[in-house]
């Protein structure tokens, strides 16, 4: 590995600073389990690491304006364990406790995850089915994107230069409504899923529903929403015509590559099964809490 000079300020401010001042040579790191990695693969080569440890509340995940506010420091164990979490976002969770190791989730957090923008990875999945924005700071000041703005290309973001991931945040969940999450693993836990899908479901007093929100990971260039399967499901009853339809449209939006874990079309079809899966489960649980 290469040498790097290593800055650890003690504010948002400076870290903010350091990373204008180190420009393309700069790079702030967490956890750093992707970062390490790509160092010494050699292929991303900073000349400075500015580390985040030191600045306060970046870590803090807590119910604020309406929403849960998970700090860019949170680890995935952290966000696991939350009872903020448990109690309000149960689908993120159950979605954390099974990336990777135990290991790997008690360093890896969730801005550097989202930072990292590698679209095989399984947060992401679930905070586009729960409607979640990013926080961004810059030395200009702050600003929001929805988080399906964020994702740009394979490991590219909406991150301007000098900017940093500092919170996500997520509405609290409407009365009638419920997620699920489902992906397949080829392997071991440590693997990266095959395809990767999460689903919100919000029920009208009569069954029907109201709104739907599909999150699609391991499936293209970036995690998306299926926004044309939502629409169908709209004013529909759970029904087997239904969840096909929905299906079939999520299908023909995903753009999979072949590798270790399946040709291209064996992940689309793989996808619309589990389209199918977590809706029925979303829709199930949504129906459940409002009985």
């Amino acid at each position: 590995m290469h040498a790097f000079d290593y800055r650890a300020p003690d504010s948002l401010a400076g870290v903010l600073a350091e990373l204008e001042e180190a420009g393309d040579e700069g790079k702030a790191i967490a956890g750093g389990t992707a970062l390490m990695i790509l160092m010494m693969q050699r292929l991303v080569r900073p000349r400075r690491l500015i580390s985040l440890r030191r600045v306060a509340g970046l870590d803090r995940i807590e119910i604020a304006d309406g929403r849960v506010r998970i700090g860019a420091l949170a680890t995935h164990r952290d966000v696991e364990r939350s009872p903020v979490i448990r109690a309000r976002l149960p689908v993120l969770a159950e979605t954390l406790s099974r990336v990777a190791t135990l290991r790997i989730r008690n360093v890896a957090t969730l801005g550097g995850c989202l930072a990292h923008a590698d679209p095989n990875q399984d947060p992401p999945v679930a905070l586009l089915a729960l409607d979640a924005r990013v926080r961004i700071a810059g030395r200009q000041g702050e600003r929001q994107v929805p988080l399906d703005e964020f994702f740009v290309d394979y490991y590219q973001t909406a991150l301007r230069p000098g900017e940093l991931v500092v919170a996500v945040d997520v509405p609290l969940p409407t009365p009638g409504s419920a997620s699920a999450f489902h992906k397949f693993l080829p392997r071991t836990a440590d693997d990266y899923a095959t395809v990767a899908v999460a689903a919100t479901v919000a029920l009208t007093p009569e069954g029907a529903c109201r709104e739907a929100r599909i999150g699609l990971g391991a499936l293209g260039p970036t995690p998306l929403r299926a926004r044309d399967a939502e629409t169908i499901l709209a004013g529909e009853r759970l029904s087997d015509r239904v969840l096909a339809a929905a299906s079939e449209a999520a299908m023909r939006i995903v753009d999979p590559i072949a590798d270790p874990r399946g040709s291209a079309e064996y992940k689309r079809q793989m996808a619309g099964v589990f389209v199918g899966r977590a809706l029925r489960r979303a829709w199930d649980r949504a129906a459940g809490a409002a009985a």
